[in-house]
């Protein structure tokens, strides 16, 4: 998938990056249920969620919910970009 090979290719240490993986997983797993039935827009709302994740690391993040509800701020103020009709093929 696009988003995991996004967050894959981050240049960050081995325990940020187990950080940043997690904080993904959880913020995925806390909004998933709001995009089920629509593989392609999965996709694509994952991979703006890593976007938004990676947005909001650092090298020395090392709080997990930090860094979802973080991440998932940013993924909120983007809503309307996210939901408009089109906004997500772009």
């Amino acid at each position: 998938m696009k988003a995991e090979a996004l967050m894959g290719g981050a240049i960050y240490g081995p325990d940020a990056l187990k950080v940043i993986c997690k904080a993904f997983d959880d913020a995925w797993a806390h909004i998933q249920h709001h995009f089920d039935g629509d593989i392609q827009q999965v996709e694509e709302v994952r991979l703006k969620l890593a976007h938004a994740i990676l947005a909001v690391a650092t090298e020395t993040s090392t709080d997990t919910e930090e860094l979802k509800d973080q991440a998932l701020q940013v993924l909120a103020m983007n809503y309307r970009s996210l939901t408009a009709p089109g906004a997500l093929a772009r």
